[in-house]
């Protein structure tokens, strides 16, 4: 791959350290980007990749160590000093005003059309700029209405329009599409290489990572392992330094076990115009995976099954009786638990505590008759699952918000395994989490489904569907493609399924 760089770098990173109470998040860190370049920063959740993205966009400030732009010293003391540096950020969750429209949201934070605002001319600057990246989107629309790789699309015009320098991308394709992930790599390249802009992009997928980068360095434990030329670096020497261990300790393999009697049959379940005629059996100690490309609803199914949507038509069986689902607290009530994809609106509360969340689902178990908090009772069955799990934060009382992804992934498990389901609807259960903690989540997994409890896994990592599943259920467009026995299921079938190819299996 050919570069476009100076001998000069664009921004300098020089032993940088920060600390948090106990916590050293950074340690003499220091990295370099060059114009023109697409620099990967990777590391396990907690290796300090959030803490130095705050400091390079002044969020947050180092307690040591010196920032510089094109050689000379910078201190950025806020995200408006960053801007006028040309540093701008766009995040895997983009942060647009929905009640404003296309043009309105790319020139929020710099008005440069005196006191009054030039309408048509902004409306034309938005336009040339987005037509620039060969993205069609209607400037006058409202962005509420956007999907979230045209939202992308509009964070990363915004850039353009503060006459970007350093582009830093935290996490920008975790719920975009394959499509979606392509023409956002297309953009990321047309930057580099038409407007010599240097990229730090931030992503737990390593596929990703290798496809785009030039540069690659990576972080552990908030000290810097190593920057190296991705033709000199192989995913599994990219995972031993991450991790400190090699890449074969990681990944947990399906393992043979007996599954039980039958805890739950759906039959032709419908909704209409999301999901038709969905039928399988759940076995006691079973993984059942669901497996589709984007669009397929195996979200909608599981919302259905745990009444957050309740189904128009069908049947839902539990231990042989039917049962009528028709709100969480239901689902509850039968034993049945979700665990969302989103963890961040919907599966945690980010103010709280560790132990709050983790009594959040069951509190009524922890009310005294008069409906105060039995705190000590509480605080017990968070130590419980806070080693039960091996959670790692500085305190239970320390906002869930503030830890690692993995950890927070193990909070909100806690949160439902305290309910004490007969099973559990895992949607995304290793999302935007590192490799080391997807293998933790793994072996969790295979442990619970070993005690017997029924597990429903929803996954578009189909590696991880493949390795976890005893069956997978493949769906294509809300409708069911058929369900595969683990010893017959390879990628090639499941993705023949899903793209609506039939293979001669039933």
């Amino acid at each position: 791959m050919t570069l476009k760089t100076s001998n000069q770098p664009i921004l300098e990173v020089l032993n940088i350290s920060k600390r948090f109470d106990m916590t050293q998040a950074l340690s003499n860190v220091s990295l370099k980007m060059y114009p023109g370049e697409i620099h990967a920063l990777v590391g396990e959740n907690g290796a300090g990749k959030s803490t130095l993205i705050k400091i390079l966009t002044g969020v947050q400030q180092a307690d040591q160590g010196e920032l510089r732009l094109s050689g000379a010293p910078v201190k950025i003391s806020n995200s408006q000093e960053a801007q006028t540096y040309g540093i701008a950020a766009i995040y895997q969750e983009p942060l647009l005003f929905p009640d404003l429209d296309v043009a309105e949201n790319i020139f929020i934070s710099h008005q440069d059309h005196g006191f009054f605002v030039h309408w048509d001319k902004m409306y034309k600057e938005a336009e040339k700029i987005l037509s620039g990246l060969g993205v069609r989107i209607d400037v006058h629309n409202s962005a509420s209405g956007l999907t979230l790789a045209a939202q992308q699309a509009v964070e990363i015009a915004k850039a353009i329009s503060l006459n970007v320098r350093v582009l830093i991308m935290d996490e920008p394709t975790a719920s975009l599409s394959d499509h979606e992930v392509k023409q956002l790599f297309r953009t990321a390249r047309q930057l580099k290489q038409e407007k010599n802009v240097a990229i730090l992009f931030i992503s737990h997928r390593l596929e990703e990572v290798f496809e785009i980068a030039d540069r690659i360095t990576v972080l552990r434990d908030g000290k810097h392992i190593s920057t190296r030329p991705l033709s000199t670096v192989t995913k599994e020497s990219l995972v031993r330094e991450m991790v400190g261990r090699d890449v074969d300790q990681f990944y947990a393999t399906r393992k043979t076990r007996a599954v039980g009697k039958r805890i739950c049959s759906v039959k032709n379940l419908s909704k209409e115009s999301t999901f038709y005629d969905i039928s399988f059996d759940l076995h006691v100690g079973e993984i059942l995976g669901f497996a589709g490309l984007v669009g397929s609803s195996r979200t909608d199914v599981g919302l259905a099954m745990f009444g957050i949507n309740p189904a128009d038509s069908g049947s839902i069986e539990l231990d042989d009786n039917i049962v009528e689902i028709n709100s969480p607290q239901t689902a509850k009530k039968l034993g049945v638990a979700y665990m969302t994809e989103d963890r961040h609106q919907l599966g945690l509360a980010m103010p709280m505590s560790v132990t709050s969340n983790i009594t959040l689902a069951s509190l009524n178990q922890y009310l005294n008759r008069y409906g105060i908090i039995k705190r000590e009772k509480e605080g017990k069955t968070a130590k419980e699952f806070k080693n039960r799990l091996q959670i790692k934060t500085p305190s239970l009382e320390q906002e869930v918000g503030t830890l690692s992804g993995g950890n927070q992934q193990k909070v909100m498990f806690s949160k439902w395994l305290n309910t004490k389901p007969k099973i559990i609807i895992l949607d995304e259960p290793t999302r935007g989490i590192d490799v080391g903690a997807k293998a933790e989540v793994h072996a969790m997994i295979h442990e619970l489904a070993e005690k017997g409890l029924s597990i429903i896994c929803i996954s578009s990592d189909l590696p991880e569907v493949l390795a976890m599943s005893d069956r997978i259920l493949i769906m294509r467009e809300g409708r069911q493609m058929g369900i595969l026995a683990s010893r017959e299921a390879t990628q090639e079938s499941v993705l023949s399924l899903a793209m609506g190819q039939k293979i001669g299996i039933s």
